[in-house]
């Protein structure tokens, strides 16, 4: 899907009726009127950020091997590289700065606004409150920036490129050029068995390589879908497509993965499928482990980014979340039909995902019947941080629906009404108590006064 951004650059505004989003300053101070990207402008403004760099040019394991530097430092070795050969053609070192936390590093500096579309983003409304995976037995505080949202920055000279893969939590993303042009290369998902080994275990890495015809015997069949995506166009990847991207020019882009309700099946799905192989790989030692269990969790969480345990946490918060805001907008439409209303509708359509996930982690654990963790329901409502995270999502969602005749205000006050919070228990802490949770607080809130 391709989309054209709003920018401000020399004054010009892109066709209203494809535009979506603002770039704001990041058309105006990363971009010089010829359309390269400013390199000076970033090594004098967030030179001693601290990046993870890719070398296009040597694979580690099965992704490009990646250098931390600084932005100034990698600022240098991008000009140096385009002085000896005016770029990429000289046969030089490749470096592809990826993954840039950029707007969780500098929030004063707002260089965006998300596309009005893709704000239905519950992935990086959550990690703005809380982090995704807490290791007890390892020290975070060393690079907090590191794993506290899926918002990135990504700068790369011309013939910097990304290999095969689809995306983190097989989310959705989007992506934005700012400056420079992509070609991206898609593979739909039911065609992703084709560029995998005959055990499904390992993909191919480059697309244009010699690839080994007895290792990926169906790759020859597989269809491709190719798009160049020109400066200020954004490239919408739905969940489970397998894509490589080429920078045909120098280009920076903006980058989010993000899910919501249409595809967080696909989270839970991607989890259980890395659990069974985590636990199949570890399976000769479970009668010497001391919690084979423990073990397969976190392996999970290196692998994929969270645990069972992290991800039944996040649909607890974000479906208690999704049941204030139904209660507020009940108080608040009291005398007209709520029902009817588009935010009613998008809080109900959420609840609903949630419960079916739910319900199919249930399913997946039904006969062990473990506990993934104990969740005090009124400790969590009188948490300020949870109060910030209602707040957030309220107003997202009247954004979405360009609403301003609704006042969303999460309040210690507010929070004291919520009985129904009581009425299903004190605690969570399985699916089984989940899917009894939602049902009476949903059938409660749908009964205030």
């Amino acid at each position: 899907m391709l989309l054209r951004l709003q920018h401000s650059h020399g004054g010009r505004k892109g066709n209203t009726s494809e535009s979506y989003g603002s770039s704001r300053e990041a058309s105006d101070d990363w971009v010089l009127d010829d359309g390269k990207p400013n390199l000076y402008f970033f090594s004098e403004h967030f030179g001693s950020s601290r990046v993870q760099v890719a070398d296009c040019g040597v694979k580690e394991f099965t992704d490009q091997k990646r250098i931390g530097m600084s932005v100034s430092e990698y600022i240098g070795r991008w000009l140096q590289l385009r002085s000896s050969n005016e770029g990429s053609d000289c046969g030089g070192e490749l470096l592809y700065l990826k993954d840039w936390h950029f707007v969780k590093e500098y929030p004063e500096y707002v260089a965006y606004t998300t596309p009005n579309i893709f704000l239905d983003d519950w992935l990086n409304l959550y990690l703005d409150s809380y982090r995704m995976h807490v290791d007890n037995d390892t020290v975070q505080k060393v690079n907090e920036i590191c794993c506290s949202d899926y918002r990135f920055v990504y700068m790369g000279a011309k013939g910097t490129w990304t290999p095969l893969h689809a995306d983190v939590f097989r989310s959705y993303s989007w992506s934005a050029n700012i400056c420079g042009r992509k070609k991206w290369y898609f593979l739909s998902p039911n065609q992703h068995h084709l560029v995998f080994d005959r055990y499904m275990k390992s993909s191919v890495y480059d697309i244009f390589e010699d690839v080994c015809k007895s290792k990926y015997p169906g790759f020859e069949k597989a269809i491709w879908l190719e798009c160049t995506q020109e400066q200020h166009e954004i490239i919408f990847v739905p969940s489970g497509w397998y894509h490589q991207v080429h920078n045909l020019e120098d280009t920076i882009s903006i980058n989010h993965n993000w899910f919501n309700a249409y595809n967080i099946s696909w989270v839970w799905e991607l989890l259980l499928n890395e659990y069974k192989v985590a636990k199949e790989y570890i399976e000769d030692i479970r009668d010497i482990a001391d919690d084979f269990e423990a073990l397969c969790q976190r392996n999970l969480a290196a692998n994929a980014g969270m645990d069972f345990q992290d991800f039944f946490i996040f649909m607890i918060r974000f479906a208690m979340a999704n049941l204030v805001l139904l209660y507020l907008l009940r108080i608040d439409l009291r005398d007209i039909t709520w029902s009817s209303s588009e935010i009613f509708r998008h809080l109900l359509l959420n609840l609903r995902s949630i419960q079916s996930v739910i319900l199919k982690m249930q399913s997946a654990y039904e006969s062990e019947k473990c506990d993934f963790a104990i969740i005090s329901l009124r400790e969590t409502i009188v948490d300020p941080t949870f109060m910030d995270f209602c707040n957030a999502l309220g107003r997202s969602c009247c954004i979405m629906h360009d609403v301003h005749e609704i006042d969303i205000n999460v309040n210690h006050h507010l929070l004291d009404q919520l009985n129904f919070f009581e009425s299903s228990g004190s605690t969570i802490s399985n699916p089984g108590k989940m899917v009894t949770f939602l049902e009476s607080a949903l059938e409660l809130v749908q009964t205030i006064d």
